[in-house]
């Protein structure tokens, strides 16, 4: 209920209209009996007129319950919706919060399940369940209350038919919270893989692995299937347990009362009204187990959104944070650095560099060297296990993250598109730039030929993802973001990889123009980058071996020397 105040807003006024509600209900017993015994069965005969009157009233006050009900309902709707979009941004919030070390330790499917149909479940009971919850309690403390003034020797055989549900109740609500929560993991893994499928269905075809992706998720979906019964099978002994119970509740009231009707202890009006009251009482119970299904389901929902709220952030705003300077081309500095991934060696120790603002590097090694972590801890994807990384002299974890992503930007090997137009998606970095803006953002970084191919050309749509467009076009838009998001500081992640002859001379264009006047740190696959850079830095085996520029380091022989060599050769 702190996750979503807004669940809480207007609570008395609804507990107010529900009681009315609930007791509204004893008119019907209330009615019966006295219509019965002063009415139907008087000394003097049927008195008619008081029938009517009693029906009219009895009329009268049903209609007012159905008002106070349709209002509890309203309310509790409306309420319950205000709050699970509250947790639902909060979760959504959270789930962007978290570091891309996190991210990548969960699948995608499940986090999306949690945001999506988690928080459906929770608001499917909050909505039917929840309302049906406090509704039947009231229910069934009025009929109690009720059922005293007519017998209170059949109340307490109404009660002690119940009382092996209220023993096991407790159990049974165990069982049921941990069949649940399985069906909601299965909930979560099902859809990662459904997810999975339908991403990497070109790959799947490509190698011809229909059969066994389709085996893997007929596997999930069977294990979803099989949780979800095993659930729903406790759920059903539970109902079916109170139905018999009920049967027999009423079945002992109609015999242990009729008795003590031949006795004079109850007449036959209290007895019919005893009935009805008996009615009341069993049907929230009786619905009870429905609810207690319900309620263990949205529970596990719960616990799972709530797990991501709750989700400790690694990479966490500072409480007071520090202003980053003046806006300009940015010095960068890693200062002892160690890093390691969670449970491995580690994979960055004791780095320590410095970049020039203005300047262009190049972070060169061979694969697993540590260069891209390099990269995330520039960006602050991560944060160091130890030593400091700084921009402009102040340590990364004192600025705020909205002033570090307006100041450092990265462009990753492979720009993520959205769906929609390419001028949305060059716009998404800096919102409010006009179709106009976005052309002439083109045109600055050379990419006027290319965008007069494209058939409607900044209204021409990506597709889902940026399928629309080749490998090498998605790069292209991703750069034109990055350019007019304006950053002093880019990050590349080798841009000209996995594209052709042509499309490469674009790009390595387009970078040209986007990284003048700017600080830039390119992860370079390909050594032609590391020929055009300011300064190279070559990073072996978690440690930075050389630095300098790149006729220095060719001079120098070592790493760089050997690696420079197998690349030309590799070219040639």
């Amino acid at each position: 209920m702190r996750l979503s105040p807004a669940m809480r807003r207007g609570l008395g006024v609804t507990l107010v209209l529900a009681v009315l509600a609930t007791t509204g209900k004893l008119i019907v017993p209330l009615a019966v009996q006295v219509t019965t015994d002063r009415g139907l069965l008087a000394e003097t005969g049927v008195n008619v007129p008081l029938v009517l009157r009693l029906t009219a009233l009895c009329a009268v006050g049903l209609l007012l319950t159905a008002a106070c009900t349709s209002w509890v309902n309203v309310r509790l709707f409306q309420a319950a919706e205000a709050g699970l979009a509250q947790l639902r941004v909060r979760a959504f919030a959270r789930v962007h919060a978290l570091s891309t070390l996190t991210q990548n330790s969960e699948r995608r499917g499940a986090l999306v399940s949690r945001v999506t149909s988690d928080v459906d479940t929770i608001s499917m009971f909050v909505q039917w369940g929840g309302m049906q919850l406090v509704l039947s309690s009231l229910q069934i403390t009025a009929a109690t209350v009720a059922m005293m003034v007519y017998s209170w020797q059949l109340t307490i055989v109404v009660w002690l038919a119940y009382a092996p549900m209220i023993v096991l109740a407790p159990r049974a609500q165990r069982a049921l919270n941990v069949a649940y929560a399985q069906v909601r993991t299965r909930v979560g893994i099902m859809l990662a893989r459904v997810s999975e499928a339908v991403v990497g269905a070109q790959t799947i075809r490509s190698y011809g692995a229909e059969q066994r992706t389709q085996h893997r998720l007929d596997e999930a979906i069977r294990e979803h299937r099989n949780a979800a019964v095993r659930a729903q099978t406790f759920a059903s002994l539970a109902f079916s347990s109170g139905v018999l119970l009920s049967g027999l509740a009423l079945g002992a009231v109609v015999l242990i009362g009729t008795m003590l009707g031949i006795g004079g202890t109850l007449t036959v009006g209290q007895l019919l009204g005893f009935l009805f009251l008996v009615q009341l009482f069993t049907g929230p119970v009786q619905s009870a187990t429905e609810v207690l299904n319900e309620m263990q389901n949205a529970l596990a929902g719960w616990r799972r959104v709530i797990s991501v709220v709750h989700t400790p952030l690694d990479v966490a705003d500072p409480a007071d944070p520090v202003h980053p300077g003046p806006r300009g081309p940015a010095g960068l500095e890693l200062a002892g650095v160690h890093y390691a991934y969670p449970g491995g060696p580690p994979v960055l120790r004791d780095v320590s560099l410095t970049i020039p603002p203005g300047a262009r590097v190049a972070i060169v090694g061979e694969t697993g060297s540590g260069k891209t972590t390099i990269a995330k801890l520039l960006t602050r994807l991560m944060d160091p296990d130890a030593g400091t990384v700084r921009l402009s002299g102040v340590d990364l974890r004192d600025l705020a993250r909205a002033d570090l992503r307006e100041r450092v930007v990265i462009v990753p090997q492979e720009g993520f598109l959205f769906n929609g137009t390419i001028a949305s998606n060059v716009a998404y970095g800096r919102p409010g730039m006009t179709e106009a803006q976005v052309e002439q953002a083109l045109t600055d970084l050379g990419l006027g030929p290319w965008l007069a191919t494209m058939p409607d050309g900044v209204r021409t749509d990506v597709g889902q993802r940026g399928e629309a467009l080749s490998a090498g076009e998605r790069q292209l838009v991703a750069i034109a973001r990055a350019y007019l998001a304006d950053a002093d500081v880019l990050v590349l992640d080798e841009a000209t990889s996995a594209v052709d002859p042509g499309t490469e001379q674009r790009i390595s264009t387009a970078l040209t123009h986007l990284t003048a006047g700017r600080t830039s740190v390119a992860i370079a696959h390909r050594l032609s980058t590391a020929e055009a850079a300011d300064l190279v830095v070559v990073v072996d085996d978690g440690q930075i071996v050389q630095t300098g520029a790149h006729h220095e380091l060719l001079a120098a022989g070592g790493v760089y020397g050997r690696m420079h060599a197998s690349w030309v050769s590799a070219s040639s």
